[in-house]
Parts: structure tokens; C-alpha cells; sequence
């Protein structure tokens, strides 16, 4: 049986303007910076699904508990990032699981 991580983290991000893409993945690269995390990606969607366009940007990120999520949350980078994104995205939805 293949461990996992306790709580895994997936925000879907569109950007209102494609071009700001490579702007919003550097403002999302800023949470890499927290260290609450044990796994944690940023990545520009491919695109390689013909039926489905609108997600541009996905932060992955895992997690040992909800309280190392919640102090991720807490970290001032994490403010910083959506200073940055916020102003670009056009959507944002957050999963965890």
C-alpha cells in the first residue's frame, strides 16, 4: 500500500488576460518560500485537453495535517502572492482532499 499525504492542496487559477500568465505563475512561485508544505508545485496548464480551456495556472501543494495548511495560510508569502495574483486571475478555485 502506497503512503499519502494527509491533505493534498489543488487551486486552479484563469488569468483575465493570457499574456499575464508568466506573471501570475512568478506571484504563485512566491509560496514555495513557506515551508509548511512537503511537496509543493506551480505549473502553467498545457492545455492538452481539447474540451476544457479555462484553467491556466494549478498550484499543487501536499500537507501532514489541516494545521500545517492553515499556518501556510498564516505566512506573510502567502499575502504577498495574492497581492500579486489576485489583481491578474479571473478565476480561483481551491480543492483539498
Amino acid at each position: 500500500m502506497t503512503t499519502r499525504p494527509t491533505l493534498r492542496h489543488v487551486v486552479f487559477f484563469s488569468a483575465k488576460d493570457k499574456a499575464d500568465i508568466p506573471r501570475i505563475v512568478e506571484g504563485l512561485e512566491l509560496l514555495a518560500g513557506i515551508p509548511h508544505s512537503t511537496s509543493f508545485e506551480v505549473r502553467q496548464n498545457t492545455q492538452s485537453d481539447a474540451l476544457s480551456s479555462e484553467v491556466d495556472v494549478i498550484v499543487y501543494a501536499e500537507f501532514v495535517s489541516h494545521e500545517a495548511l492553515a499556518a501556510y495560510k498564516a505566512d506573510p508569502l502567502y499575502e504577498a502572492s495574492i497581492k500579486a495574483v489576485r489583481p491578474l486571475r479571473d478565476m480561483r478555485i481551491a480543492a483539498d482532499f
